[in-house]
Formats: C-alpha cells, sequence, structure tokens
C-alpha cells in the first residue's frame, strides 16, 4: 500500500490531536475532491515497517487521542487487506487511542455481501475502529460549519455503540 502523507499533528479529523494516515487510490473520483492526487494506487510512498514503528512513535504520546485514516480511500478493496494489520497493531501496541477512517463509501455497502468494496477484511476493520465517517464528499452539500467532515451527507458513525445495538449510531460532535 501507498501513502501520500502523514500529519502527526492534525485536529480536523478527529477529536483532539491525532496522527493522520492519508492512504493512496480511490475509484469514487469525487468532484472538488480536495487531494484528488491520492486517487492514483501508486502515489506517494510505500507503506513499510519502518513507517509502521515512526506511525507508533508519533501516536505514543500523551497529547495524542489518536490515529485517523484517510485517502484516497482506505477502504478500496485494494486498500483493505493492508491497512488491517496496521490498524491491529495500533489497537495492540496502543489500546487507548481511538481509530477513525474516513470513507467515501457508506457503512451499508461496506456491509453488503454483494457490494463492490467489501473484502474478507472489511468485517475485521469495521470491528477495530472506534468511529466511521462515511459517505462520499458531495460539493452541493458543502458545509464548513460541520464538524470533522465536509458535506452534510457525511455521517459519523459511533461503531462501538453501532457494534452493540446491532444498528447505526450517529455521533453527536
Amino acid at each position: 500500500m501507498h501513502y501520500g502523507e502523514i500529519k502527526n499533528c492534525d485536529i480536523a479529523n478527529g477529536p483532539g490531536v491525532r496522527v493522520t494516515l492519508f492512504v493512496s487510490g480511490c475509484t469514487n473520483h469525487c468532484p472538488n475532491c480536495f487531494q484528488p492526487e491520492t486517487w492514483d494506487f501508486e502515489y506517494g510512498q510505500t507503506f513499510t515497517d519502518d513507517t509502521m514503528e515512526e506511525l507508533v512513535g508519533m501516536l505514543d504520546k500523551s497529547y495524542v487521542n489518536g490515529f485517523t485514516v484517510l485517502g484516497g480511500e482506505p477502504m478500496e478493496p485494494r486498500n483493505q487487506q493492508d491497512l488491517l494489520p496496521i490498524l491491529k497493531s495500533i489497537r495492540d501496541r496502543l489500546p487507548q487511542k481511538s481509530i477513525w477512517i474516513y470513507t467515501g463509501f457508506t457503512y451499508e455497502k461496506l456491509t453488503d455481501e454483494n457490494s463492490y468494496c467489501r473484502t474478507d477484511a472489511t468485517d475485521d476493520i469495521l470491528g477495530i475502529a472506534d468511529v466511521l465517517v462515511d459517505g462520499r464528499f458531495v460539493e452541493e452539500l458543502k458545509n464548513l460549519r460541520l464538524k470533522f467532515r465536509g458535506s452534510s451527507n457525511q455521517r459519523i458513525i459511533d461503531l462501538t455503540a453501532t457494534r452493540e445495538k446491532g444498528e447505526i449510531v450517529i455521533m453527536d460532535v
């Protein structure tokens, strides 16, 4: 898997200070995407074991609240197999840190057995993550007043509560 950038002090993509990984590759191609260069699966650098250790080092600070993955598209089928061990490692090594994932796919598509974006890693990823911000960015629904999302169709799903309740639980942010 390739990635375009790692931010070690992000306050825009989840609560508090976060470490953010922008994975490469996206087939959604949302009009007016803020990072169209990340549509290319080969954009940026290759994610390596050294990259993983760098991430853990950034995350292992008391002032860092958690880890956020965006793109590109982290939930592209091609990215999920590589993303899963990264998330497992962070969860195992730093269980107190929250994990947020941004995706242009909806939760319903990710959990639909017949969907393009569903793989054998999808349930494990959704089982590790705490929050899923889902839905494509839609320019006509853009709203700069929204916290942690760009357009009003996007939802901030509390995955922990969703797993417990058996139905989608939207976070109040």
